[in-house]
Formats: structure tokens, C-alpha cells, sequence
């Protein structure tokens, strides 16, 4: 039965007394999340290997190629219908997912779950270059957000039982339930919280429990026996990770001109454009099948076989614009599985140019493969931790974490002094600024909490509750100072790590929360833009340098 008070009183204590409760549903999010990305994700005889079947057969029966083409364009029609009747359900949702959480938008939570899966399924099973994993998570949340909306009528659990939803998404799929938890604070949240650990752990170790009965407890890469690194190649890995943050910050500017590309062509209608990548994956499954579908084998088939220098070039180029322009039609599908995979072939390239030209050991090889998948997702995704937790999960070794951290903070470091934001913020923006979703409208009646961390070096670190102009429409309740709670007063001095509890109407929360995070990370903002600006003045003079050195 719904509870409908929304009164102050019950709010606060449901804020306080909900740790026990709230694992609870975390499993039951967790646990619902699970069998419905075990539906998404079928069985050994669905997509990749069923188009791969598919295409096989149709390579000896070539009068079946006209039939193959009309099928597609029917698939790609339905997949626009879906796409245009629920513009929610467009690529990989965990955009979508970001807005619902900050409340910048409301979301038909069923709709958006139907939609998801069948035009997933449809996307994916067609062989467009995309993945499981960004819908999974959108799945995960919409389950989070129907199961409160059925139970719950306190926004705090919601947006708590969303973040389960999805943590519990990327652990299903891919069977990596810590890179859910820390996905759940990198990237939705953007900070730690304890009862955003206790959702999203509750619900990521249920839905990985309920996966892997059914598809058992391998990790999703099988590399075999990977040497450990030596140390005196670790000068390699910052070379790669410079690499990969160029091409991380290439792959973001190609990913958003590819989604305007297609906005500009006003012949296009929305419902029209999956049909192009699908055109395309008929193409490549007859002539170039490894660039379909996300590419799981890829990286797999790198580590077991020597591809040419030729080869990988090509593979990687291909899989590469297969892969923005799948995403840019607004088709249902992540790009989690194609960017790791662009990755693992960057690393291949880069390793095999070391054996060729400065007589690295070739047994190595496959060491640069597993680095370059963190190292390009945290240029693209800029959530490092995550990229290296969700790798060492994938791999089910944890003999990489040293070089992993290295390539990954060398990358994201490289990729955003290019001034590459990341990908998801990047969409979200876009989202908001074309109006594509329905807009959220708090209610005056009813109370949230929020909770802001405090950073180091922000401009509240220091000061006591008193001096700050805190915005008219919040009260502050409370102090979390690690475990201790702190009844706040006017000559508390508030520390570096506290998270303050402040109660506001539903309506105001948004306003409230952007004008506190302003003010509890801005001086760490500031300092972040003057270091960007300072290195891009240093390669400025470098660059002006070389070219008066190259005229002399």
C-alpha cells in the first residue's frame, strides 16, 4: 500500500531509520533487475551468434541477400517507431538516467522499459555496433523508479531505488557488480553516500546472483594466462595513456557531430534513421561481419591470434565509424562494449609498433590490450575508477591494477585538457537543450532531502554555518561527518567531507542542490580551468618553438 504523507515529520524519519529497509528493496530492485537483463541478454543462440549465423548462411545463398536488405529496413522502421513514440528510449539511456536523478526530467518509467528492451533486442540483434550494458542500466532504473512509484511516495527512496536499478543493470551485464556500485557514485552522483552504497551494493550483488545462474561465473573476457608487466615498461603505459586521451577526446567530437549530422538532415525523420547503420550492418555482415554488434570476440580473438599491422588498421577504423553512426540514429544501444573494443585495438596497434620498431617482448602484447580498454573508457566516460574496477571484473584478474591506474589517470588527464567533457554529461546537455524529454515539475506540497558533499578546497570548507548565504528555500537538518550526525547551529564550522542534510520542497530541490554544489566544489572547479589553461599555453609556446626552430 502507497504511503501518501509527505508530511516533514515523516520525511526526516524516514531519511534516518531507512538504512535496514532500504537494503531490502535494494535486493528486490536487484533481484527484478536481474531476470529482466537475463531476458535482455537471451541465450547463447542470440545476438552476436545469431546474425553471425544468419550472414554465414546467406554468404552460400545469395538470392537471400534482397530478403536480408527488406528486413532490415522493416527492423530499422520499427526500431524508429519505438524510438519516436518513446524518445526516452533513444541511445544508451544512461544520459537519461543522469537527468531523472537530478530531476531535470520525468520519465514514463514502463513505457521507457518496454521500449528498451524489444527495440534493444531488435538494435542489437540486427547487428548494429552498440551494446547491452548502457540499456541494461536504463532498464535497471526504470525498475528502480516503478518499484518506489508502487510502493513509496518520498522522492529520497526514489531517486535511491533508481540508482540501485541501474547499479544492478551494469552489474547484470557484465557480470561486475563492484564497477556497479562505483558507477552508481562516479557517474550518477558525481559523490559518496552511505545509503547510496547500501542501495546500490544490495542490488548489484542480487542481479550479478540471478545472472550468473544463468549464465554461469566466467568473466566476459577470457584472455587465459596473461604475464604480469615488467617494471621497466611502465614508460610505455604513459605513452599509450597520451594516445589514448587523444583518441578518447577524437571519438566524444565524433560521436556529437555524428548525432548533428543526422539532426540536420530535415528529409530524415526520426523513425527513417535507424534504417541507415542498418543498411550498413547488412553491408558489413556480407564483407566485414567482426565490426557488428558490440564486438565481445573481438578482444578475445586479439589476444589469441597476430593480426596484420594492415588488419587492425582497418578493423579499427571500420568498427570505429560503425560505431557513431549505429549510436548517432538514435537507436536503443550503449557504447560501453564498442569503446572497450575500440580500446583493446588501439592497444594492439600501439603494442605491435613497439615490437616492430623498439624490441619490446611480444609476450606483452595482450598486457596492452586489457590496459588500453580502461585507459580508452576513462578518456571517453572520464569515470577512471570505474573503467579500471569494471576491467579487473571483466578479466577476473587482479594482477593489473598498478598499470591500470596509470594509463587510465594518464588518458583522462590528456583527454581533458583537450577540453573533452564527458560523453553522458556531454548527451544529457543535449537532451535538455532540444527539449527532448518531458520536463519535471516539483510539487510545492511535497519535501525532499538533499545531500551535498563538501570538497576540499570549496569555498565552504572552514566556514561556520552562520557566514554562509545558504539559498531561502532549503533548512539545514543535518551534519554527517562520517559516522557521527551532527545537529547543525550557527557556530558549527563545517569540514571538508561533511555532507549536509538540507530540507527542501520538491519543486526547489533542483535549483537548491545546483546553487550548493556550485558553492562545495567551486573552488576546485576554478582551479581545474586555470591548470587547463596553463597547459594549453604551454603548448602554444611549444608548438611556436618547433615551428621557428623548423624555419632556422
Amino acid at each position: 500500500m502507497r504511503n501518501n504523507t509527505n508530511n516533514t515529520k515523516d520525511i526526516v524519519s524516514s531519511w534516518y531509520n531507512n538504512k535496514f529497509k532500504l537494503i531490502l528493496d535494494g535486493i528486490i530492485v536487484g533481484i527484478l533487475t536481474g531476470f529482466s537483463i537475463v531476458f535482455f541478454r537471451g541465450n547463447k543462440h542470440s545476438p552476436p551468434y545469431f546474425s553471425d549465423k544468419i550472414y554465414s548462411y546467406i554468404k552460400y545463398h545469395l538470392w537471400y541477400i534482397p530478403i536480408l536488405f527488406l528486413v532490415l529496413i522493416a527492423i530499422g522502421l520499427i526500431i524508429g517507431l519505438i524510438v519516436k513514440k518513446e524518445p526516452m528510449a533513444r541511445g544508451s539511456g544512461i544520459p537519461q538516467v543522469e537527468g531523472l536523478v537530478l530531476r531535470k526530467m520525468n520519465i514514463i518509467w514502463w513505457r521507457v522499459l518496454i521500449a528498451k528492451i524489444f527495440g534493444g533486442i531488435l538494435a542489437l540483434g540486427a547487428g548494429l555496433s552498440m551494446g547491452r550494458e548502457g540499456p541494461s542500466i536504463q532498464i535497471g532504473a526504470s525498475i528502480g523508479q516503478g518499484y518506489s512509484k508502487s510502493l513509496y511516495n518520498q522522492k529520497i527512496r526514489e531517486n535511491l531505488l533508481i540508482t540501485s536499478g541501474a547499479s544492478a543493470g551494469l552489474a547484470a551485464a557484465f557480470n561486475a557488480p563492484l564497477a556497479g556500485v562505483i558507477f552508481a557514485f562516479e557517474e550518477i552522483h558525481k559523490n559518496f553516500s552511505s545509503l547510496i552504497l547500501l542501495a546500490s551494493i544490495s542490488s548489484s550483488i542480487a542481479a550479478d546472483f540471478i545472472c550468473s545462474e544463468f549464465f554461469g561465473l566466467k568473466p566476459i573476457f577470457t584472455f587465459g594466462t596473461i604475464n604480469v608487466l615488467p617494471l621497466h615498461y611502465y614508460g610505455y603505459l604513459i605513452l599509450m595513456g597520451i594516445m589514448l586521451g587523444v583518441f578518447g577526446a577524437f571519438f566524444n567530437y565524433s560521436l556529437l557531430k555524428s548525432k548533428d549530422i543526422y539532426a540536420n538532415q530535415k528529409w530524415l525523420p526520426m523513425q527513417i534513421r535507424p534504417i541507415i547503420p542498418l543498411m550498413l550492418a547488412g553491408i558489413a555482415g556480407l564483407f566485414f561481419p567482426k565490426i557488428l554488434g558490440g564486438g565481445q570476440n573481438i578482444a578475445t580473438e586479439l589476444t589469441n591470434n597476430n593480426f596484420t599491422f594492415k588488419f587492425l588498421i582497418m578493423l579499427l577504423i571500420f568498427k570505429f565509424l560503425f560505431t557513431i553512426i549505429s549510436y548517432g540514429s538514435g537507436a536503443p544501444g550503449g557504447i560501453f562494449m564498442p569503446l572497450l573494443i575500440i580500446g583493446s585495438i588501439s592497444g594492439d596497434l600501439f603494442a605491435n609498433i613497439l615490437v616492430s620498431f623498439f624490441h619490446f617482448n611480444e609476450i606483452y602484447i595482450n598486457n596492452f590490450i586489457i590496459l588500453a580498454m580502461a585507459g580508452y573508457f576513462a578518456a571517453i566516460v572520464k569515470a577512471p575508477i570505474t573503467g579500471i574496477v569494471l576491467i579487473t571484473e571483466m578479466t577476473g584478474s587482479f594482477s593489473h591494477m598498478l598499470p591500470l591506474t596509470i594509463v587510465s589517470i594518464v588518458s583522462y588527464v590528456i583527454s581533458t585538457t583537450a577540453g573533452s567533457k564527458p560523453i553522458y554529461e556531454s548527451l544529457l546537455e543535449r537532451i535538455l537543450i532540444n527539449k527532448e524529454y518531458s520536463e519535471f515539475i516539483g510539487s510545492k506540497r511535497t519535501k525532499i532531502i538533499l545531500e551535498v558533499a563538501v570538497c576540499t578546497g570549496s569555498s565552504l570548507e572552514g566556514k561556520k554555518i552562520k557566514e554562509v548565504s545558504w539559498p531561502e528555500e532549503c533548512l539545514i537538518i543535518g551534519i554527517r561527518r562520517g559516522e557521527n550526525e551532527i545537529i547543525p547551529k550557527g557556530n558549527t564550522t563545517i569540514n571538508a567531507g561533511d555532507y549536509i542534510m538540507l530540507l527542501v520542497n520538491e519543486e526547489n530541490a533542483e535549483k537548491v542542490k545546483t546553487s550548493l554544489m556550485r558553492m562545495a566544489d567551486h573552488c576546485i572547479i576554478e582551479e581545474q580551468s586555470k591548470y587547463s589553461e596553463s597547459l594549453k599555453k604551454i603548448y602554444k609556446k611549444i608548438i611556436e618553438l618547433f615551428k621557428k626552430t623548423k624555419k632556422k
